[in-house]
This record gives C-alpha cells, sequence and structure tokens, in this order.
C-alpha cells in the first residue's frame, strides 16, 4: 500500500506538463504522547489553491510565501480550509491556525505546504480527519492522509465520495 501510494505521488509531484496529471493533496498528521503537540501538515498544489480561492489556477494576487504575500492571503486560505478540512481529536474540533507556510518546487508542480500544531494535553482516544479539499473543483480530487501516532501509522485516501475517516486508540 505505501509502495503504491508513494508511485503515485512521485508520478503525480514530479511530472510537469501543463497541469498535473493527479489531482492530489498530501496531509501528514502526527502525535507523540511524550510531546503532547498534534502536528498537522498539508501539501496543496498552488494552482489549486488559487483556482479554489480566486477561480485562476495562475493568480499571483495572493502571493503565498513571496515579500509581497497579500494582507488578506492567510484569512482567504483559511476561509476555504475550513469548509473542506478538519480535524477532531476526542470528538472535538481543532482550531486550526497557521504556524507557518512555505513553498516548494516549481511552475505547475509548486505546492503550498502549510503546518498547523495543536496543544493535545489528554490522551489521544480519537482522531476524526474531514479531507474535502478541491473535491468542489475537481471530479476525480483525491486526497491522501498519512496519521502517525505514538509510533503506528496508517495512510487514508479521502476523496469526494468518502471525505470523513475516523480511527480510534
Amino acid at each position: 500500500m505505501f509502495r503504491l501510494l508513494f508511485v503515485i505521488l512521485t508520478l503525480g509531484l514530479s511530472t510537469s506538463i501543463e497541469d498535473h496529471p493527479l489531482r492530489l493533496s498530501l496531509c501528514e498528521i502526527e502525535y507523540t504522547s511524550s510531546k503532547q503537540i498534534l502536528s498537522i501538515n498539508l501539501k496543496l498544489f498552488l494552482t489549486d489553491v488559487n483556482e479554489a480561492i480566486l477561480f485562476d489556477p495562475y493568480s499571483k494576487e495572493l502571493a503565498f510565501c513571496q515579500p509581497n504575500e497579500s494582507a488578506q492571503a492567510n484569512k482567504m486560505l483559511m476561509n476555504y480550509v475550513n469548509q473542506f478540512f478538519y480535524v477532531k481529536t476526542n470528538r472535538k474540533l481543532v482550531a486550526l491556525k497557521i504556524k507557518s507556510k512555505k513553498l516548494s518546487g516549481d511552475g505547475e508542480n509548486t505546492a503550498l505546504w502549510i503546518y498547523f500544531e495543536h496543544q493535545q494535553s489528554s490522551p489521544l482516544t480519537s482522531l476524526e480527519i474531514k479531507n474535502a479539499v478541491f473535491t468542489d473543483l475537481f471530479f476525480d480530487q483525491n486526497n491522501i492522509v498519512y496519521v502517525h501516532v505514538n509510533g503506528k501509522s496508517k495512510s487514508l485516501m479521502l476523496n469526494k465520495k468518502t471525505s470523513v475517516h475516523q480511527l480510534k486508540f
């Protein structure tokens, strides 16, 4: 399973044609009880972000992670993300606040990484993830989620039909 996901990601993130061939996002969630921190990393193609927020995949208006980044960029980004993405720990919604962002890749394969952290002081008994980003735009959007909790890992493939998954520990 991990090998197949790696191949899909490698092909989808390394091919450079006009539109990236696979509609993917990647989310990695990690929790270690000794640190009591839940980290959430969300990787989105920048053209998809611009399409979702501004209806123009090639827009430079928000200029994420650039010196001229729009004052409204984070607000507009979080308005979109909060409609289509959430994490619940022990049935409580995690309030997502951007810790940091960065860009990676180039051209059509430029990705926007968004990093969130949440203090999780009570033991983690359940985790619910909704990842429906870009499913409103693309019928073939798939959202890969890797969850690492206290050294154990699980991978999920979420999409328009199945956008929510719950794990119990």
